[in-house]
């Protein structure tokens, strides 16, 4: 039996079991990974909003909001009544389509959820690549990759991708923040294809990126965190764990309790690991991820709110102005106003930290079910278009812990 690199004393891998003919399987590409898990992650989104009985937007915060020109027609939202059926994403559609016709999902309703698969799918795939890159197991392309990935590789992975979403987000972004449900009642916009291309077109290159600064940071940094926490937990906590609970037991009592079998090549006995662990170290993983990522993303996410206000008024002085030099110089003040009104609601809120971090447990609270269960689709789909050429093996006082 081969014996792989140790991540720590006494515990070393080893793949076991490889299969000429899977090695040769055409390899399935990382942008498949990315479009399935933020598809799925986005119908999950969809269904377990019901739990909290709100529109989809409270429980999980997309970049774009599809359900804003069905609420803008709902009489029952527009009468701010308290909470009923009829306010759930499904009546939200069907009073929708009862009063504009089927053709309101593909002209406002499609776009935007493509545009959040697209995002979703972008921040995915950059990662795998990203890892990939920086980590030279995990471009092998096999179901475990031993040894995993340390913190700073994951970090710098998550980075990547977070700058990645960041960039080819930006032109959505930009055209949520200055969307307005008037200029659609108003018949200013017939579809939401119609509004992306003429606002595309109007604020111009300059425009689509004002306030990406802001954007890039906080899509850099809760990538960065969301990811290294999902991986080191699953990985390295997992690993951590089977060893120290099998290794700590006498062997005689765990060749009893647990399932195991003689390997073929040397006769020691393999430890298979109880099957609910590793599903459980992912839940955890998922769960953890998304309340790490919320550390970092929400209170930058209110710094946004506050600077995106004073967009369009921009917008207008872009197009008078020749000058790109001032142009630039009005973008940058924007962010020193920002600043300054920022530190006013920070004063009187009491301090910036309940400034940035107010709503901060319930807003957490509403988007951890469907953030930890993209996480878990993201793994599932990752491991179906691996490889099975491999098992791994951690050695321990004369057994081997097989990682299923």
């Amino acid at each position: 039996m081969t014996t792989g690199s140790s991540i720590r004393a006494g515990v070393s891998p080893s793949p076991r079991n490889e299969d000429p003919e899977t090695a040769t399987q055409p390899k399935k590409g990382n942008a498949a990974t990315g479009v399935q898990a933020a598809g799925i992650r986005a119908i999950t989104a969809r269904a377990v909003a019901f739990y909290f009985r709100a529109p989809v937007k409270a429980f999980f915060r997309g970049r774009i909001d599809y359900l804003g020109y069905a609420r803008a027609i709902n009489p029952h939202v527009q009468a701010e009544l308290g909470w009923s059926w009829r306010m759930t994403t499904p009546a939200l559609l069907a009073h929708a389509v009862r009063a504009e016709g089927w053709s309101f999902i593909p002209n406002q309703v499609l776009p935007p959820l493509m545009a959040n698969t697209f995002i979703g799918a972008v921040l995915y795939t950059a990662y795998l690549q990203s890892l990939s890159s920086l980590h030279a197991p995990s471009s092998h392309h096999i179901k475990r990759s031993y040894p995993p990935p340390s913190i700073s590789t994951t970090l710098s992975a998550g980075f990547i991708a977070g700058g990645v979403q960041s960039l080819l987000a930006a032109p959505f972004d930009a055209l949520q923040v200055r969307f307005r449900t008037a200029d659609i009642l108003e018949g200013k916009y017939k579809t939401m294809w119609h509004y992306a291309g003429h606002k595309l077109h109007s604020i111009g290159v300059r425009g689509i990126f004002a306030g990406w600064t802001l954007s890039l940071v906080k899509d850099s940094f809760g990538a960065a965190v969301f990811f290294s926490t999902f991986e080191t937990i699953k990985s390295q906590a997992y690993y951590e764990f089977i060893t120290k609970y099998y290794g700590s037991r006498t062997r005689d009592t765990l060749l009893e309790s647990a399932a195991h079998y003689r390997d073929d090549m040397d006769g020691r006995p393999v430890i298979k690991p109880h099957y609910t662990i590793e599903p459980a170290f992912l839940l955890l993983a998922g769960i953890s991820a998304s309340i790490t990522s919320q550390l970092v993303q929400h209170p930058l996410t209110e710094l946004q709110t506050v600077h995106y206000r004073r967009l369009e008024a921009l917008d207008y002085q872009a197009h008078d102005e020749k000058k790109p030099s001032r142009i630039m110089q009005r973008y940058y003040h924007a962010y020193e106003e920002t600043f300054r009104q920022c530190k006013k609601l920070a004063k009187r809120a009491g301090g910036w930290r309940r400034y940035l971090y107010r709503d901060f447990f319930l807003n957490t609270i509403r988007q951890v079910p469907s953030t930890s269960a993209g996480l878990i689709v993201f793994e599932l789909v990752r491991r179906k278009y691996a490889f099975e050429n491999e098992e791994v093996t951690i050695s321990k006082e004369g057994f081997e812990i097989l990682l299923t």
